[in-house]
Order: structure tokens, then sequence, then C-alpha cells
């Protein structure tokens, strides 16, 4: 991605930013610079790029509202999520049509996107040939939001149940209720 391409996505992940307070957890620090608490937990790697355990997590998000829908999973990657909950794995085909990216973009910000902010999104990121965003794309949303807004991502994790350390908790209503339906 070029710096006039980059710069349009910043102005993009701006407009797809919340209102939302800042979540509650003190202790986080930007970036790749967090110390040795053992509680921080690296989103990017060494090179600027997803880690594993929070690609796991995004992956847990996409398959929520992707098409074809996903069947729940055991978690993987060592990670196991608490309270007996199950992490989604999308279809290696998967991708969000205009419905799911509307979900999504509610369930995450509250609101779903404008159709300018879609347009864009089709134009600069990874789609399939029908305009659907695909999962690298999804990547590349949470890549470069990571990058200039790592509190912004966190926010974005916790509305989606997962807490600092990257584990799926119940913080949302409407999981809880929908897990205790299941069982």
């Amino acid at each position: 991605m070029d710096q006039s391409e980059q710069n349009i996505m910043q102005e993009i992940l701006a407009r797809m930013s919340s209102p939302r307070p800042d979540t509650p957890e003190p202790s986080s620090k930007q970036g790749r610079r967090n110390g040795n608490n053992s509680q921080d937990v690296q989103l990017l790697d060494a090179d600027g790029a997803i880690s594993d355990k929070f690609e796991v997590c995004l992956k847990h998000i996409f398959a929520k509202y992707c098409t074809p829908s996903t069947v729940p999973t055991k978690a993987s990657a060592g990670q196991e999520p608490a309270a007996g909950g199950q992490l989604l794995v999308p279809a290696s085909n998967a991708y969000l049509s205009m419905e799911g990216l509307d979900e999504w973009a509610k369930d995450t910000n509250g609101a779903p996107f404008s159709q300018e902010t879609k347009d864009e999104l089709i134009e600069f990121l990874d789609v399939t040939d029908d305009g659907c965003l695909t999962f690298k794309g999804f990547l590349q949303i949470y890549q470069l939001q990571t990058e200039n807004d790592e509190e912004e991502t966190w926010r974005d994790l916790s509305s989606h149940g997962f807490d600092r350390s990257l584990q799926l908790v119940y913080t949302r209503r409407e999981d809880m209720e929908g897990d205790m339906d299941t069982s």
C-alpha cells in the first residue's frame, strides 16, 4: 500500500472509530512497546503484523458475521476461552456480506458504516469479486487500526467479549443469554 492509500485508510479508520468511552483496564500501553507485565498481550508482532493470538480473536469475531456461517470449535493456538465458551473459526472461503459488515459495525461501534465508508473499504481492502470483505481484508482493517489507535482495537475486542489477555469472557448480556438458551 503506497502512502496516499495509507492516508486514505487512516481517514476511513478515523470515521470507523466509535465515540465509546475507554475501556476500564488500567495498565495498557500502545503498540509493541509493552513491558514485561505478564498481563500485557501484543496485538502486533515485532514486524507490525497481527500476532497469532490476536488473529485467533479476529477469526472468532469475523466468524460471527461471515457467510457461510460457522459452527463452534474448541479453542486453538493455546487459547482456552473462559467459562466453557467456544471460539469460532471461519471457513477458508468466508466473507462478510454487506449485511454481515453492517451487523459487525453495529455490534462493534454502535452503528452501521455509511455507504461512503463501505465504498472505500471495497476499494482499498481485500474483497471478493462481488465486493464482500474477506478475512484478509478484515485483518487489514485491524492491522491498520492497531498501528494507529491501539486503544480503539482494545475497545473493539472488549465489545466482542475479549479481555486484555485476549481470552474470551462473557461480558455481553446477549452472549450470556444465548449460551443459556442452548444449554
